[in-house]
């Protein structure tokens, strides 16, 4: 099991906004993105819904370091970071590999919500299983590259 997924994109010419680079909002829609495809790939969409629940969005948290352009390869580097009762938070650096730049960093806090009832339920264990946690003292470890 994989700590750290690494998702690949390359940038759009649509993505780009009226100043030019890469619009804030595409930042939010890559580590969305990121962070369903690491969910999928380690089975943690499957238990989830095995037990009648989804993730829901409480907050997000980006800060922007350097502008993306059309064009550009992208890779979103995501993990978990940790799991509360109710919540978890994932973390996020979108990097573009060529130049090793650090583009943005950013978290998600998500809500594991009952389908059915619409309520915040206990995150079990099978889910919570899915993912190896990083420790928040080995993420600057994580360098660009």
């Amino acid at each position: 099991m994989n700590r750290v997924f690494r998702y690949d994109l390359t940038v759009p010419k649509d993505a780009e906004d009226q100043n030019g680079h890469v619009n804030n909002v595409e930042y939010l829609r890559w580590m969305q993105d990121a962070a369903m495809a690491h969910s999928a790939s380690c089975g943690c969409t499957a238990a989830t819904s095995a037990v009648g629940a989804t993730w829901v969005v409480r907050t997000h948290k980006i800060e922007y370091l350097k502008p993306a352009f059309a064009g550009d390869c992208v890779a979103v580097v995501t993990w978990v970071s940790n799991f509360r009762r109710v919540l978890s938070l994932r973390k996020y650096k979108i990097i573009r590999p060529a130049d090793r730049a650090l583009l943005a960093e950013g978290e998600t806090d998500w809500v594991f919500v009952d389908v059915r009832k619409g309520t915040l339920k206990s995150i079990p264990k099978d889910v919570k299983a899915c993912f190896d946690l990083l420790p928040e003292d080995q993420e600057d470890a994580l360098s660009p590259s």
